[in-house]
């Protein structure tokens, strides 16, 4: 299982969001790039980025600093964030991102997932935000009326291979993951899935792993120190922690 420490981008620093509350948000370090080098130090070999003000306007605020760090951080990046026009897609991969992340427009915008994921292929990943079992759109902001699962199908169907899957409830607060809603997801699709939200120590991740999926994203935990990242790497690699 591949691991994807997360920066979410607040003009230019790193931080963490509560919940998704742009009002309840924590500084960790006003230098990304020196984040994610510490990531890679301790055997990362990706890394999740988030442009919190692009979530909301659908512009690129920050992305120099997401090229600085796809750059010199020696780490495979992959961005979301806003991300609602071809535009964006081309700047960020010309940017040196591995892959990016649709995600209000996956729900408004079918039409143009299925176009980009035909034009840049697994480049294209899609985010999956979940509260009460419903798909939330604009930073979390609003609920749509598409449950999880019929959405993640549509997704599947529109030839999307990856889906970054996050319960809202469980985010940032370090109280563990969503493992019945991850173990749903992986037997009845054949996506690469990503687990985000509440993945809180090694018993989480033992417990995704052995489900078989894709990756998972940490943030919170990594950053408080209750997940070591190196065991946590060192876990998905087999080798005693």
């Amino acid at each position: 299982m591949n691991l994807f420490p997360a920066i979410d981008l607040y003009t230019g620093w790193a931080v963490r969001l509560y919940q998704g509350d742009y009002n309840q948000m924590t500084v960790y370090d006003k230098e990304p790039l020196s984040v994610a080098k510490r990531f890679r130090d301790a055997g990362a070999e990706y890394l999740h980025m988030v442009d919190l003000e692009g979530a909301k306007t659908g512009e690129t605020p920050n992305l120099d600093t997401v090229r600085t760090v796809a750059a010199q951080s020696g780490l495979k990046v992959e961005i979301g964030g806003g991300i609602r026009s071809e535009d964006v897609i081309k700047k960020y991969l010309d940017a040196g991102v591995l892959r990016v992340i649709l995600g209000t427009a996956a729900i408004t915008q079918p039409g143009f997932v299925g176009e980009m994921v035909a034009r840049y292929g697994d480049k294209i990943a899609v985010g999956v935000d979940v509260r009460d079992g419903f798909v939330a759109i604009k930073g979390w902001t609003e609920l749509s009326d598409r449950t999880c699962f019929d959405f993640c199908r549509d997704m599947e169907n529109l030839g999307v291979k990856t889906i970054i899957c996050t319960d809202i409830s469980k985010d940032g607060v370090l109280g563990g993951t969503n493992l019945e809603l991850y173990k749903q997801l992986s037997e009845t699709l054949s996506l690469n899935i990503v687990a985000s939200g509440g993945v809180s120590s090694l018993d989480d991740i033992t417990a995704l792993q052995k489900m078989g999926l894709y990756g998972a994203i940490l943030g919170k935990a990594v950053y408080t120190g209750a997940i070591d990242l190196a065991k946590a790497v060192a876990l998905t690699k087999g080798a005693a922690v």
